[in-house]
């Protein structure tokens, strides 16, 4: 079993930046692709970002192209989402999720163990 416990969530204004970071333990990610979800209120969950086991394949939703970046430190166990220039539309509860494969995919379903989600809310 894979445990994920993401941080680095909270407030900020509109242009500013924050660093997510999703630490697993119970068992290594150094072989799971790994993926950026969020939730916003009253809509589905959609994907940001996914990277491959050794991080040299990334994927990003047309709208965090450009501003989001995900990365891998399999040594610490971790993945991040840095996430710069915010808009108020990026306001979510943005969670990580792995998969035993270690190419990384879009789909939810793709995806056995999930974080419980921090909330990043961006005021205009």
């Amino acid at each position: 079993q894979v445990q994920l416990v993401e941080s680095g969530g909270g407030l900020v204004q509109a242009g500013g930046s924050l660093r997510l970071s999703c630490a697993a333990s119970g068992r290594t990610i150094s072989v799971y692709g790994m993926s950026w979800f969020r939730q916003a209120p009253g809509k589905e969950r959609e994907f940001v970002a996914a990277i491959s086991w050794i991080g040299d394949i990334t994927d990003y939703a047309d709208d965090a192209k450009g501003r989001f970046t995900i990365s891998r430190d399999n040594a610490r166990n971790t993945v991040y989402l840095q996430m710069n220039s915010l808009k108020p539309e990026d306001t979510a509860v943005y969670s990580c999720a792995a998969r035993s494969l270690g190419i990384a995919a879009r789909s939810p379903a793709s995806y056995a163990y999930w974080g419980q989600g921090t909330q990043v809310t961006v005021s205009s």
